[in-house]
């Protein structure tokens, strides 16, 4: 019996190399080649006919239609997939093990199968186990159907013959091609089953929503084509020892990315949160220093968020400098724009910024109040309590616009706060009721300005 042949795929873009080395040669990535067994190649044509050629259309010609959404039942999960599921749509809904990946979609398909006829896939449970976190959920699972199968071509003729409008697997690194030697969960296999699955869910107007599990490092795993195969990605976020869980949209055909969707875990499974800043905001007995509110843009939606900062004397050499929820890099940039514009050193400070509620900020528009936070912390002088702030910092020490003010003001508004220090170019053409803003153009105008609110 001839020897399997082996080679070696790349998890990040497919490559494949017959040897094993350090650094995957396509995408220079370190450590991502693992072994797999080479795959016999298709047959070609014996007969030589060339393909039949498609038909060319003009583009001004095609009938652009809107999507039909389908509800999932769960409003947060409905803003984060950008209205609902669309049919033919393929979701791939990552996560750590245990923040709720199957428990959020067998709550949707409990709510969907009211009207629509839905199927959930189990690789990775049995009936019995599916059953028991329905009962346990409460949710009504009667029109739910289950298939405890890892198959990929019997999943195939189920899907087929049943035409089912929603249709889980969980998860993608379970299931396994005949066609293919290799085993579960390798790089052939998830880009194979994902590649058949989305070809059927064109086909057939099935949305399928996909499982992915996630690496150490919580990218998911398998290989980053996978990503481009689908329509909609979706992380999972959040602290499982924390009840509050985050969804964002990463990539989204069908809607806006970088949406973001909020739940709570309750013993009745997870429960969307309609005013998510109430969470991200800390509620203090007095004012305390080194705590700043600001608005970040989450997708269409804004929420208010605490900065919270604390500046103490170094007793090392070298100061520590830690952010938790905003970028690490972007810490220091800052620090070194309040030293050179504003002339407030902390090179013999410890500093330490926290974004409240494990929340993760990714865009600039939080560089103001992380340096007000910090700022406050570093003099021992409390803010305003009903004080936002938001802006983006340049290295030339100007406060930049950013997207949306006007809507970040809104909700200020609408959630008690009077005073606004922001951007200059930001500044509302018409005054908003009950709010004062204030706009700066440099950094050190708005230290000055910070004085002077906590002063009078």
């Amino acid at each position: 019996m001839a020897k399997a042949k082996t080679i070696y795929s790349c998890t990040e873009c497919g490559g494949q190399v017959l040897k094993w080395q350090g650094q995957c040669p396509h995408c220079q990535a370190w450590n991502t080649l693992v072994e797999a067994v080479a795959e016999a190649a298709p047959s070609a044509n014996r007969f030589g006919l060339a393909a039949e050629a498609g038909k060319l259309q003009r583009l001004a010609e095609v009938e652009a239609r809107e999507a039909s959404r389908i509800a999932t039942g769960i409003e947060e999960f409905d803003r984060v997939l950008g209205g609902g599921l669309v049919a033919g749509g393929v979701v791939l809904l990552g996560g750590d093990p245990g923040i709720g990946k199957s428990t959020l979609l067998l709550q949707s398909l409990a709510e969907v199968g009211r009207g629509r006829k839905v199927l959930y896939v189990t690789g990775e449970e049995s009936s019995q186990q599916v059953a028991l976190r329905a009962r346990r959920l409460g949710v009504d699972a009667g029109h739910v159907h289950i298939l405890p199968e890892i198959n990929l071509e019997k999943i195939q003729a189920v899907i087929s013959s049943e035409k089912p409008d929603v249709a889980v697997i969980d998860s993608i690194q379970t299931l396994y091609s005949g066609q293919l030697q290799s085993a579960p969960g390798s790089v052939a296999q998830v880009r194979e089953c994902a590649a058949q699955l989305t070809r059927l869910a064109k086909s057939a107007a099935t949305t399928i929503v996909l499982v992915g599990h996630v690496t150490k490092e919580g990218a998911l795993a398998g290989p980053r084509v996978l990503e481009h195969m689908v329509d909609t990605v979706l992380y999972f976020e959040g602290d499982t020892h924390s009840s509050f869980r985050l969804i964002r949209a990463f990539k989204n055909r069908y809607g806006a990315v970088n949406e973001l969707g909020v739940f709570a875990m309750t013993e009745k499974g997870l429960k969307g949160v309609s005013n998510p800043s109430a969470l991200f905001l800390s509620q203090h007995d007095s004012e305390v220093a080194g705590s700043c509110v600001m608005v970040t843009q989450e997708g269409t939606r804004p929420m208010l968020v605490e900065i919270q900062a604390l500046v103490d004397e170094a007793h090392a050499p070298n100061p520590r400098r830690l952010s938790v929820g905003l970028e690490q890099n972007r810490l220091a940039l800052l620090l070194a724009v309040l030293h050179r514009h504003a002339g407030i050193a902390c090179y013999d400070q410890d500093v330490f910024v926290n974004a409240v509620g494990g929340v993760r900020i990714t865009e600039p528009a939080a560089d103001l109040a992380v340096l007000m936070a910090i700022v406050s912390s570093l003099k021992n002088r409390p803010l305003p309590p009903k004080l936002v702030v938001f802006g983006e910092i340049g290295l030339a020490g100007e406060v930049r616009p950013v997207q949306r003010g006007q809507e970040r003001l809104r909700e200020a508004a609408k959630l008690g706060f009077t005073q606004a220090l922001i951007p200059h170019a930001n500044r509302p053409r018409q005054a908003i009721a009950g709010l004062e803003v204030i706009p700066v153009r440099r950094v050190e105008e708005a230290v000055i300005k910070v004085r002077e609110l906590v002063s009078s």
